[in-house]
């Protein structure tokens, strides 16, 4: 039964169609939907005698408060919603798994000496994007095949062509040396001409293309370049070989389809080009309890193509879309043509769906063994820190914390969690050190414990939220001094009853209060693993935040000794590129509009850039 607030909330709702937000008695958001009609589609949450999935009801119960955004159609509705879902992730949607900056193979065309390369960040820039890819593995598995294939650049270092030494890519035959004037302009623009192709899945034009140059190489006598012609044209045809599963269906188009088992679904896309099949990523949707399959087809396709730089003209899938007019009209605008979702019923096109169903559910077997595994591992981990660190219970919460910094510059913190064994990175923390000057890791650690333990609460109390909660075992990334400084903060947050240890990193030694000697454990032994797993996390996420934030500071001092920058345009210069490398490849047009600069400033930004070690 819904509040009198939100039953006064739904009747001043809106009639038109909008994007409405379901929030808890903490403000927190439940729920991001999108409606035709805002009114209409609340109100059927808590109108009586209304079916609702046991997962929606107990949504329905937690809603405290309606928010709500007007759109002008139902298209930019559906916009609106999916960057919602992806800022909020709200609990009760389904959500790709780890959604926040898919990987994509970026080709930057309008440089002189294009070079392939990873991003997390696409753009509409004239750049050819290729992707998204399911993960940073998937991705460099590609990046290393067409870098075997079509050798090329991928260093941001200026080509003069006057280098006198080339790097180790040449020598490994990874990179045709431009930097050393080893291969023409017009030559390397071809090379990224068949990339693009061979990424586009027009893998039988550079053929044809490599085998004309072969013949021309041996006919002119110049067997060495024939030689390496035959063996690109070689990996090319391997390559074919292993993608006429898709030699039956004409055309371009992806094939989606998914299996799920209790909150999780593990969805399979193909990707369909020029008559074969080009390749595959697999994705993991949580959120998927009690939603029907075309709920859950529709969430999955709004948030992968929101995503994707390219939208086939056909899209064949496993069940339907909800709203398919809204959907295809959508996806129509992103491709600027005809764009049809199809469900098979027959043919070769739905045999197609059954293989990559088949594929999906392989897929999802072999997360669940997978889970099922790390299950099982992490549940032996526990057993034995708790009995070797003489715990009370095996520590479902472990907290890890390090220091990151140099000689006290740039100084930052950083705190994860392991719950079960397992990482939890929304729980995840970073800290910037503000009261502490100078190389002084112990008084860097204690802030930090400080500032955490601060808003612990006490054991008889409920947690609040993320912060509040306590944690079953403390690990600090150090030695005896690290352990001690952590004491003492701990103790004066009133929190020293929480158990507390530190790992030291050349002889993974343990070391725990008033026992004098360090704990050792052998290297195979499951808890030690853990304990390395949880400091190792640490220690990388306190360097990554250290990284970041050193080279904005370097970047923001680099930028006051340029003459004629004044304090507004270095913000929106460190704001819009962060790094040198980042100027160094941009055109001097978008630094100038960047920036709010002349042209003048701009090139001599440019060329500050260029010359500085950095």
């Amino acid at each position: 039964m819904a509040s009198e607030l939100v039953a006064a909330q739904v009747k001043r709702l809106p009639t038109g169609p909008g994007v409405y937000l379901m929030k808890d008695s903490k403000g927190e958001i439940l729920y991001v939907g999108k409606a035709t009609n805002l009114r209409s589609r609340v109100r059927s949450y808590f109108a009586a005698g209304e079916r609702l999935t046991p997962k929606i009801e107990k949504m329905v119960a937690r809603v405290h408060d309606i928010d709500y955004f007007v759109a002008p159609s139902e298209q930019a509705a559906l916009i609106l919603e999916l960057n919602l879902i992806k800022q909020y992730r709200p609990r009760y949607n389904v959500r790709l798994k780890d959604d926040k900056a898919f990987p994509y193979l970026k080709i930057d065309v309008n440089e002189d000496w294009p070079r392939i390369c990873i991003t997390r960040r696409w753009e509409k820039d004239g750049t050819r994007y290729f992707g998204p890819f399911a993960s940073a593995r998937s991705v460099r598995q590609t990046m290393k095949l067409i870098k075997r294939i079509f050798p090329s650049r991928s260093c941001a270092k200026p080509i003069t062509g006057t280098d006198r030494c080339p790097c180790l890519d040449y020598h490994l035959r990874n990179c045709l040396g431009p930097c050393i004037g080893a291969v023409t302009r017009e030559e390397y623009a071809n090379v990224i001409k068949q990339i693009i192709l061979f990424l586009e899945g027009k893998q039988e034009d550079i053929l044809a293309e490599l085998k004309s140059q072969m013949n021309a190489a041996a006919e002119s006598l110049n067997f060495e370049k024939a030689a390496m012609l035959r063996d690109q044209i070689e990996a090319i045809q391997q390559v074919i070989e292993g993608q006429q599963i898709a030699a039956t269906v004409r055309g371009e188009e992806d094939v989606i389809a998914f299996a799920s088992d209790m909150d999780v679904a593990c969805v399979q896309v193909f990707f369909v080009r020029s008559n074969r099949l080009v390749g595959r990523e697999s994705f993991v949707l949580q959120g998927v309890r009690s939603e029907e399959p075309s709920q859950i087809m529709t969430s999955f396709i709004k948030q992968f193509y929101a995503s994707s730089p390219y939208v086939p003209p056909l899209i064949l899938l496993q069940h339907p879309v909800e709203e398919q007019p809204v959907v295809e009209k959508w996806l129509q605008e992103k491709r600027g043509n005809k764009v049809e979702l199809q469900v098979p019923a027959r043919g070769s096109k739905k045999r197609l769906v059954d293989i990559v169903a088949e594929n999906a559910r392989q897929g999802l077997e072999q997360l669940k063994i997978k889970q099922m595994a790390a299950s099982s591992q992490s549940e032996a981990s526990l057993v034995e820190v708790q009995k070797e660190l003489q715990l009370s219970a095996p520590p479902v919460r472990i907290e890890g914390y390090d220091i990151s910094d140099i000689q006290g510059t740039s100084a930052v913190g950083s705190m994860v969690v392991f719950e079960n064994g397992l990482p939890k990175p929304a729980h995840y923390r970073r800290f910037r050190i503000k009261t502490v000057s100078g190389a002084d890791d112990y008084a860097m650690l204690g802030e930090v414990l400080r500032r955490r333990f601060k808003r612990v609460v006490p054991t008889d109390m409920p947690a609040a939220d993320t912060w509040s909660v306590r944690p079953d075992l403390v690990l600090i990334d150090g030695g005896r001094g690290q352990l001690n400084a952590a004491l003492i903060a701990m103790r004066d947050m009133g929190v020293a009853s929480i158990p507390t240890a530190s790992l030291a990193k050349q002889e993974e030694e343990i070391f725990l209060p008033e026992k004098p000697e360090p704990l050792r454990l052998p290297r195979t032994s499951p808890g030690l693993q853990l304990l390395q797993r949880v400091r190792d996390e640490a220690h990388r996420f306190a360097l990554g935040y250290y990284q970041k934030v050193h080279k904005r500071e370097t970047f923001a001092s680099a930028l006051d000794s340029i003459p004629g920058l004044g304090p507004k345009r270095r913000r929106l210069l460190l704001r819009r590129f962060g790094s040198f490398r980042a100027i160094q490849e941009a055109s001097l047009e978008d630094l100038a509009a960047a920036g709010k600069l002349s042209r003048r400033i701009a090139q001599k930004i440019k060329e500050y850039a260029l010359s500085a070690n950095a």
